[in-house]
């Protein structure tokens, strides 16, 4: 089946108009320079060398590792990007969570979850993998993806910037009570906060995941479309900057 054809919007506003310092941004981005170890509220959760190399997160996502803590109803939360040596065996076991795996697709041995982080850790910087910590508590998986340059950006009309984000939630006993809803909406406020040139966050989940999408409408999301994917028909998800102080 083709890709369904997106909402036709206004003409101009969805050209995908790089700048040019997000051209030379991805070119040097083959070498990044490492990063000193930073020091967030945790210090077994400091920021620096995930495995032989530091995320090249600044250029392209305007370094999601220096963002600051903000508060939820259900406590002190951050985003905290992964580093392979440290989280891999986590990581691993969230992905074997039969919840978790009939979406993810990620099930396996350890070896499995590397290549999968590895593929962003490595990369140009478009997509940083981050463990979700709340209250110093590691308890989510997010990736926080530049959509504009991600293969997404062939099924939806993009904008330059638009930012995305990908959820888990690890533990089960999170799921189901609001808790998804909280934190997808607190990493949309940091993305629009600390990204001032993204006009919208957007996500893919699968269309099938009835929780996923009833979460990210909580969170202020609309549902723009419905998308077939390689992997999946997906519900194309929008959070407008227009609506930040609204919700």
């Amino acid at each position: 089946m083709p890709p369904t054809r997106p909402p036709v919007e206004p003409a101009g506003d969805d050209t995908l108009d790089l700048r040019v310092d997000d051209l030379v941004a991805l070119l040097a981005a083959g070498a990044p320079s490492p990063t000193p170890n930073r020091d967030p509220r945790n210090g077994d959760l400091s920021v620096g060398d995930p495995s032989g190399g530091s995320p090249a997160e600044g250029d392209l996502l305007d370094s999601v590792a220096d963002w600051a803590p903000t508060t939820t109803r259900f406590g002190v939360f951050r985003l905290v990007p992964v580093r392979l040596d440290r989280d891999l065996p986590l990581l691993t076991r969230w992905m074997n969570d039969p919840a978790v795996a009939a979406f993810w697709e990620l099930a396996g041995p350890e070896t499995v979850t590397a290549e999968h982080l590895r593929a962003q850790l490595q990369g140009d910087g478009r997509s940083v993998p981050c463990l979700g910590v709340l209250d110093d508590v590691p308890m989510s998986y997010f990736e926080i993806y530049r959509a504009d340059l991600d293969p997404l950006a062939r099924y939806y009309p993009a904008r330059p910037h638009d930012t995305g984000i990908h959820l888990l939630v690890g533990d089960g006993t999170d799921r189901g009570r609001g808790v998804g809803t909280a934190l997808l909406r607190a990493v949309a406020a940091l993305v629009l906060d600390h990204r001032p040139r993204c006009t919208r966050v957007v996500a893919e989940p699968d269309i099938r995941n009835t929780p996923s999408v009833s979460a990210f409408l909580r969170a202020g999301f609309r549902h723009a479309a419905e998308v077939d994917l390689p992997d999946k028909r997906a519900a194309l998800m929008i959070r407008d900057r227009t609506v930040r102080h609204s919700l």
